[in-house]
């Protein structure tokens, strides 16, 4: 864990989370934006919707973090709600709020939405791979105790300091970078517009209700129905939404590529 990047003065510091999470948007981005253009989708329409997706991501990521984690806020100054640059992010807040948006954009722009939700859905995995690896240096989401020869051991001040823990930031990494090669595949051997996507949504919520098994850093309270983390009551919400997305959308068939001139 060392959650500074860089010291630039006084109280004036750059954390490697936001480093990271910032780099996996803009990996992310320009992969999905080169991915499109294989199937005739303009790159514009990715790289002019990246900015409408960032807005969305950090607004319904926060807002599902503090939710979460109200007892960590309830008390104090009412502006450490708005401190991103401490962590505090919510994958799945920052996934339906980033979706919300695109769909209201896309609409608004007339411009086609499955096609341009398979050319994301990839790269929301690979973006994910830089920010499990951000939470990893910020010392957050990590696992339970475990003897294991493989435990990650964290620093002072860190609460787990005297233990070693399951390092679930790297699982999920790993998973998340196994994901975007199968997704990235795919893409290419699509049957239906819609389809990558929602394979997407069928594997992801696998890959963190797993995960999350091994996870430590959850408080009795925070459990829904006092059984399931909050990431895994959220991945069994999206699974059924990917099952009727994969059967249910129109049979039309994949974009074709683009004839060279």
């Amino acid at each position: 864990m060392h959650p500074i990047a860089l010291e630039l003065g006084p109280g004036l510091v750059i954390r490697w989370y936001g480093v990271l999470v910032a780099l996996g948007f803009l990996t992310g981005l320009w992969t999905a934006s080169r991915r499109g253009i294989r199937y005739g989708l303009p790159p514009e329409t990715i790289s002019d919707l990246g900015i409408w997706l960032l807005v969305g991501g950090l607004v319904g990521a926060r807002f599902l973090y503090v939710i979460t984690f109200w007892q960590e806020y309830r008390s104090g100054p009412f502006w450490e709600v708005f401190m991103l640059q401490r962590g505090g992010l919510v994958y799945y807040g920052g996934f339906l709020g980033a979706a919300l948006v695109a769909i209201g954009y896309l609409r608004w722009k007339k411009l086609p939405l499955w096609a341009t939700a398979d050319a994301l859905a990839p790269s929301i995995a690979l973006g994910h791979v830089f920010g499990r690896l951000g939470c990893f240096m910020n010392g957050c989401c990590f696992g339970r105790v475990t003897g294991g020869a493989w435990a990650v051991h964290f620093p002072s001040p860190h609460e787990m300091q005297h233990y070693g823990v399951h390092p679930t930031q790297i699982y999920e990494s790993f998973l998340n970078l196994l994901l975007f090669l199968a997704l990235a595949w795919f893409y290419r051997r699509k049957r239906f517009t819609g389809q990558v996507f929602a394979l997407y949504l069928l594997g992801y919520p696998l890959i963190r209700a797993s995960v999350e098994l091994l996870r430590g850093d959850y408080l009795p309270g925070q459990l829904w129905f006092g059984l399931l983390t909050p990431g895994q009551a959220v991945s069994l919400l999206l699974l059924p939404v990917g099952l009727i997305l994969y059967f249910v959308l129109p049979r039309s068939p994949a974009p074709t590529r683009p004839t060279p001139p």
